[in-house]
């Protein structure tokens, strides 16, 4: 959404808040040398987006990660390399994703339209940046309802923070000098409505969604257990049907198709073009959300 003005993440570590730096990694400022994990406060504050070393005002305590791999961790440890001047003066902006979750159990994942700049045909929950004066459960609902024409009223839902990512593109550095730097709240929606009702309401932004998929519970295991970072194709667990039924959007209509399972399971590639695969913050999501399930349990 270009022109709309965004909200900052900074940071209170030890002393005074000050904006996080584009090149910054915002979790080493919070995590020991060697460490990719914290734990954190976060909330909005009087027009930016905190995090804080010690609890204040309206917080709530999250975890805070970045992948072993991140590219301004690395950043810190080439002093050669030097962002563009333009870049460093961006500041790191504040986003929501939202995991909705059907009360048949299933989490509805879109795949990124391959016209956006950053992690194009990248499965990922619905989610984008907050605005000013947005509390972050409206950014996740508004931005649920733009891209997929879900509208979740009051009352058909409860919610809670899962955690909180550092996201950078390109997402390894070996592909190029990061261009986008976020901390992304993950939102758990638990809805009272049944995935088949929802999918019947489904009417997705064909710039920003090309196909979508109501998952079950195995296969989100799966995409949870891999890991990102290395080469190797991730291998499709015998119990996993080969195929998933996804829906598509061809020349603005939808198309149920079936879509190979390995391509959920895939990783991010080190070098050359992305490929078709479940974003590295999206796991981490997937995995707090399968922890809290054996918490209930």
């Amino acid at each position: 959404m270009a022109g709309v003005q965004r909200v900052l993440v900074h940071v209170r570590c030890g002393g005074a808040a000050g904006p996080a730096r584009f090149g910054q990694s915002v979790t080493g400022a919070f995590c020991p040398a060697g460490a990719d994990v914290a734990v954190v406060s976060c909330g909005l504050d009087r027009g930016r987006f905190l995090l804080s070393d010690e609890p204040f005002p309206g917080s709530t305590r999250a975890l805070l990660k970045r992948p072993s791999f991140c590219p301004a961790k690395r950043l810190e440890e080439r002093p050669d390399l030097a962002l563009p001047r333009e870049l460093r003066g961006q500041g790191v902006a504040a986003g929501v994703a939202v995991l909705l979750q059907s009360s048949t159990g299933r989490i509805l994942l879109t795949r990124r339209a391959s016209t956006l700049s950053i992690f194009p045909n990248v499965w990922v929950p619905p989610g984008g940046h907050v605005e000013p004066d947005e509390e972050l459960l409206a950014v996740g609902l508004r931005e649920l309802q733009e891209e997929t024409g879900l509208r979740l009223d009051a009352g058909t839902f409860s919610w809670r923070m899962l955690g909180l990512w550092e996201s950078i593109y390109p997402p390894l550095l070996s592909r190029g000098l990061p261009r986008r730097h976020h901390i992304v709240a993950y939102l758990l929606l638990l809805c009272a409505e049944s995935h088949q009702r929802l999918e019947a309401r489904m009417c997705p932004s064909q710039s920003e969604v090309s196909a979508w998929a109501w998952l079950e519970p195995p296969l989100l295991e799966a995409i949870a257990a891999t890991e990102d970072g290395a080469e190797a194709l991730g291998s499709v667990p015998s119990a996993l049907p080969p195929r998933v039924s996804v829906t598509e959007l061809r020349s603005g209509c939808p198309s149920t198709t079936r879509l190979p399972s390995a391509a959920f399971l895939a990783p991010a590639p080190a070098h050359g073009h992305d490929v078709e695969r479940v974003s590295t913050g999206t796991k981490f999501a997937l995995r707090l959300w399968l922890q809290g399930q054996g918490e209930q349990g």
